[in-house]
């Protein structure tokens, strides 16, 4: 082959890898001053033009890529036959040649785009130099993190290792110039690409491992990987916005009466029911994971408030059914809460029945002992009651009277002359009775509901500050 210009690439490549002077079972030799034989390089470049979105609950996603290696095979140099041009080709001629076994180490599922001839290109140079460009689809596994779902972002690798040859035979580098690039046209829906990066590493494989054909040894590896970040925009016009929404109408009850029962039940479990609907909506292409995600926290919010509504129905809805007036010490928050937790009966008859024990304890006494002068007025002998708490003895003596008057810790009795002389009994104790209000269980059932209409809002605005800060501090 002493003129290689006159032959065409047929004629050429045919006698470049004749099984004279060619196997392409045996890897390119090189070796070093000493006579060492050294591992052959292979340069890898990968040019992404498509990504689909992640899909979240088989944790993977799909990548359109071509993949190009360059490597040096000196036995299929030319340049020394006066031929200067490339030699250009498909699968046709890259079966002709030896080629080195990548495969992706993270793959689900990869194969060749459209046709043989189409999607595999070979370029061979008058150097020796082979370059192998494949266009091809992959599904790669990605692990992903849900807890800030839906302000994650996932961090997915594309991980090449070689298969058949260990770092003794064979090492895998990145091209020194943009190993990694991306069409400029590639746009993601869920997703917004933030950066990426490229690593190369050693993978060390065992004998119990089948991952590199049971040749046990150190396995050269390249890795890339892209940081995405997921769009919020799609999740706050469709979930968190309705579900504010949803909450709000759940605060409708308040404005309704006490005693409207059909309208507020059906209200509140129909918001509760609808919020429940959208959640699940959302999160139905997720994987189940055991940990709790930033979603599942406003999910428990925003029901807890929707449930809240529900528990305030029934609570002034009971207060409402009460026949009972409740007597308050002031009107104020405090006392009306205590009061419908603890209901009392009315001040009159607690006074009632105070006064009528403090008069049996403090003039029992006087029961049994009946004055002669009453016995002759009656006429009849028998006690009149009108008087069982006053003594009489003599006209002539000095009439002693004992009153009980009502206070809420002590019973202050004093004891009066017929002169109108009181003598205090216990002259420390004075008798300043509070004054009380009185409120119908309507009256306290509005006041709540009046109450719910400010409370609630607040409570709402204090969980959204307090879940922002969390979702942007996390």
């Amino acid at each position: 082959m002493a003129d290689a210009g006159s032959l065409q690439q047929t004629q050429l490549i045919q006698r470049l890898t004749h099984v004279c002077r060619y196997d392409r079972l045996e890897r390119p030799f090189e070796y070093d001053s000493d006579g060492k034989r050294l591992p052959i390089v292979v340069k890898t470049r990968i040019y992404v033009y498509f990504l689909q979105n992640l899909n979240s609950d088989l944790l993977q996603f799909k990548m359109h890529a071509l993949l190009q290696l360059r490597f040096q095979d000196k036995r299929l140099a030319y340049k020394a036959f006066n031929r200067s041009d490339n030699i250009l080709g498909q699968k046709h001629l890259s079966e002709r040649l030896w080629l080195p076994h990548i495969f992706f180490a993270n793959e689900r599922e990869s194969s060749i785009l459209g046709t043989d001839e189409k999607d595999v290109l070979t370029s061979l140079s008058p150097e020796g130099n082979v370059i192998i460009s494949t266009r091809m689809q992959a599904s790669l596994y990605c692990w992903m993190n849900f807890q800030k779902f839906p302000f994650d972002q996932q961090f997915c690798s594309t991980v090449l290792e070689s298969w058949m040859y260990n770092t003794s035979d064979l090492i895998l580098e990145w091209e020194p110039h943009t190993p990694i690039s991306f069409d400029p046209e590639m746009r993601l829906t869920e997703y917004n690409m933030a950066q990426f990066w490229h690593n190369t590493t050693i993978v060390e494989s065992d004998g119990n491992n089948l991952r590199h054909g049971a040749f046990a040894g150190n396995y050269s590896s390249l890795s890339f990987t892209v940081n995405l970040k997921r769009e919020i925009g799609f999740y706050l016009l469709d979930y968190y916005l309705p579900s504010m929404m949803i909450v709000a109408i759940s605060w409708v009850s308040f404005w309704l009466q006490a005693d409207a029962s059909p309208p507020r039940i059906m209200l509140g479990t129909s918001t509760m029911l609808s919020f429940i609907t959208l959640s699940s909506s959302q999160s139905k292409n997720l994987p189940k994971v055991s940990y709790i995600k930033v979603s599942e926290v406003w999910f428990l919010g925003c029901t807890f408030f929707i449930f809240g509504s529900l528990v305030e129905f029934a609570f002034v809805n009971t207060i409402w059914r009460r026949k009972e007036n409740i007597e308050l010490k002031k009107v104020n928050s405090k006392y009306i809460i205590k009061s419908t937790l603890t209901p009392r009966p009315a001040r009159r008859q607690i006074g009632g029945s105070l006064s009528n024990e403090s008069r049996a304890r403090s003039c029992s006494s006087l029961d049994n002992i009946v004055s002669s002068t009453e016995s002759v007025r009656n006429g009849n002998g028998t006690v009149n009651q009108g008087f069982n708490n006053y003594l009489t003895v003599h006209p002539n003596l000095p009439i002693i009277r004992t009153e009980c008057a009502e206070a809420d810790t002590v019973s202050i009795c004093s004891a009066r002359t017929n002169n109108d002389h009181i003598v205090d009994v216990d002259k420390d104790k004075k008798d300043t009775p509070p004054t009380f209000t009185t409120m119908t269980p309507q009256e306290i059932a509005m006041w709540i509901d009046r109450r719910s209409r400010f409370l609630f809002p607040a409570m709402f605005l204090a969980f959204n500050a307090l879940y922002w800060t969390f979702v942007y501090v996390l």
